[in-house]
């Protein structure tokens, strides 16, 4: 399965669009999003302009109520942080890094940890626990970047938004 892991979108718009132009023509089955959308009208285009599953956690820059994201039935919202079972695999998601330790505490199944928050792009492992900052897709203090992993395959890749 391929699947597509955005953060700090930031209302970048533009750059959400040139993402999933890309992410529509991969094929990209699955969303995760790390947080910091900000507004309804991001988080609109993003439900209305990805037809498959979107993975969404609470950035410390958003103003939307979670109420809101009711109406999106594509939208698997998980709070601050939380898990997902995705192709097998129990992935962790957070914004803030701080809440990895927790994220890990209620799913010690996840292998891999997704989170925003620093905008700078980070792939590493550490103690058996792959952690992934995708980056900032709005561009915000750094190039605009984005994660893609294929499960069946493992792969993970970091991508600069100019280069794609």
């Amino acid at each position: 399965m391929k699947i597509a892991i955005i953060s700090d979108i930031h209302d970048n718009i533009p750059n959400l669009e040139k993402c999933l132009n890309w992410v529509k023509n991969e094929g990209i089955e699955r969303l995760i999003c790390c947080g910091d959308v900000v507004g309804m009208d991001t988080i609109n285009f993003l439900a209305t302009n990805f037809s498959g599953e979107i993975f969404l956690v609470y950035g410390n820059m958003e103003l939307y109520d979670d109420n809101d994201l009711i109406r999106y039935l594509s939208i698997k919202y998980l709070g601050r942080y939380g898990a997902a079972e995705i192709d097998g695999h129990t992935v962790g998601l957070c914004h803030e890094p701080e809440y990895i330790p927790k994220v890990l505490a209620q799913n010690p199944g996840a292998k891999i940890i997704f989170y925003g928050h620093t905008h700078k792009p980070w792939i590493e492992t550490k103690d058996g626990i792959t952690l992934v900052n995708p980056g900032t897709l709005g561009g915000v203090f750094q190039k605009a970047s984005f994660a893609f992993w294929e499960t069946d395959s493992g792969s993970l890749e970091l991508k600069i938004l100019d280069m794609i």
